[in-house]
């Protein structure tokens, strides 16, 4: 493999999947949606700069982002935010059946988020 051909793999990002809240929405998805969700992974893990189709920030939230898929008619949107500069915290994920983003969807990914940092902080003892 060439210079230029590795440079293409190096990630950009880490993805980090907190709990088992991506795991059990991706379980329930067919073959090719779960082809299709893996790819975008890939993509905001390795590209400088994310095609807003792929990965877009979520107006009017605290730091929340939809990573995006679509499969045919299917769309699929997982939640995420970062906890450093190239750290994206992955949370659950969810079926668009509507052009509006879902309030019970954003109360979730805002709830998982607020729970990451309380767990992440240093434990007193």
């Amino acid at each position: 493999m060439d210079y230029f051909s590795y440079l293409r793999f190096v990630k950009k990002r880490e993805l980090f999947f907190f709990k088992d809240y991506f795991r059990n929405f991706y379980d329930g998805q067919t073959w090719k949606a779960q082809k299709k969700i893996l790819w975008t992974l890939e993509i905001v893990e390795t590209l400088d700069r994310i095609p807003e189709i792929y990965f877009k920030h979520l107006e009017n939230t605290d730091g929340l982002y939809e990573i995006r898929a679509q499969v045919g008619n299917n769309i699929y949107r997982i939640f995420c935010f970062f906890d450093s500069n190239n750290l994206v915290v992955v949370g659950h994920g969810f079926q668009k059946k509507t052009q509006k983003t879902p309030q019970q969807e954003l109360d979730k990914a805002t709830e998982i988020k607020k729970q990451y940092y309380e767990e992440k902080k240093p434990h007193k003892s």
